[in-house]
């Protein structure tokens, strides 16, 4: 047996068998090991990645079929309101698109290329209209846009427009209007919608970030992202916020080998509060998950993360339309 000086790191030996033991195992512990074996015949290594758990902080059904089930059979708290409507907002890259997919697939039972997302490589938005997909005949519709972009020649963002973004939450720009970076939404377009209704206007407002990027996302988009919440948050009958944390499998190694493993990651935990600090959302408002990209089956597992956000954002979205229709009533 070997230990070393602080007692922390023991090896012992069985027969062939060598095991490394680690005591209070901390963040800092996390890290390759390896071990050289040496003899008159030769030498040889074998190395291992330690990663640190910590306990379940936050509990997922990890059965799809329940949650599946609540979504089909969720009724609107508002009999005139025809859909909850969600509005994706996010970098290039970031997954909107892919969450889209996502999701329809889900009630689809098998994976869903309609909605068209941006590869890392391409630095450009695929989305260049304001774009509504319903989910099969349930009442929900997602609406993807185009995503924050940075100019690489003089440092400012581009892509959506922020005023772009505001109208649409209050419901004034209809489905397939054409964005034009860096132009707003005259109310002479034919795509304004001059009184919007509830069945208008943007239920809840989700932005998109991926896990692997949020310490390398640009100030100026994470301003842009800050300024459009802000702004959000000042409607008189302002939508509910969530965040969606796409890719926590290439964020973390743990996450990556099993995804039941999502709330027991110190590094997923430490994204999410990263993410809490830079946007000002709270942590039980952040949600990690992992979209379709190179499978070609569909995944029980990343199903259940999807669907524990979207179970959250469907409720958080008609808390809304619930508290829109109680002013509407005491107004008459």
């Amino acid at each position: 047996m070997e230990q070393d000086a602080e007692g922390k790191h023991t090896i012992t030996q069985n027969g062939t068998t060598f095991s490394l033991t680690i005591r209070n195992a901390a963040k800092e512990d996390e890290a390759k090991f390896t071990i050289n074996l040496r003899n008159k015949s030769g030498s040889a290594s074998c190395s291992a990645m330690v990663i640190v758990g910590i306990m379940e902080w936050r509990t997922v059904q990890w059965k799809q079929v329940p949650m599946i089930t609540t979504l089909k059979n969720f009724k609107v708290s508002n009999e005139e309101v025809r859909e909850l409507l969600f509005l994706l907002l996010g970098p290039i890259g970031a997954g909107k698109s892919s969450i889209i997919n996502t999701i329809k697939g889900i009630f689809e039972g098998h994976q869903f290329i309609d909605c068209l997302a941006a590869s890392d490589s391409t630095g450009k938005s695929f989305t260049t209209k304001y774009q509504k997909f319903s989910i099969g005949t349930l009442p929900f519709a997602l609406y993807d846009m185009m995503g924050l972009e940075k100019d690489q020649k003089n440092g400012e963002p581009e892509g959506v427009h922020s005023d772009h973004i505001i109208s649409a939450l209050k419901g004034h720009i209809s489905d397939n209007y054409e964005f034009k970076p860096k132009v707003p939404m005259y109310e002479d377009s034919k795509y304004y919608i001059r009184d919007p209704t509830l069945n208008d206007k943007i239920h809840c407002l989700v932005s998109v970030i991926a896990a692997d990027r949020v310490t390398l996302m640009d100030d100026k988009v994470i301003q842009k992202i800050k300024t459009i919440r802000a702004e959000a948050s000042k409607l008189g009958d302002q939508p509910t916020q969530l965040v969606f944390m796409t890719r926590v499998d290439t964020a973390c190694t743990l996450t990556q080998e099993d995804l039941t493993k999502t709330y027991q990651s110190k590094k997923i935990k430490e994204k999410m509060e990263e993410c809490s600090t830079k946007l000002g959302v709270p942590m039980n408002c952040i949600f990690p998950l992992k979209n379709y990209h190179e499978e070609n089956k569909m995944n029980e597992k990343l199903n259940c993360l999807v669907l524990e956000a979207f179970t959250q954002a469907v409720y958080s979205a008609n808390v809304y339309v619930k508290r829109f229709s109680c002013k509407e009533k005491h107004a008459e």
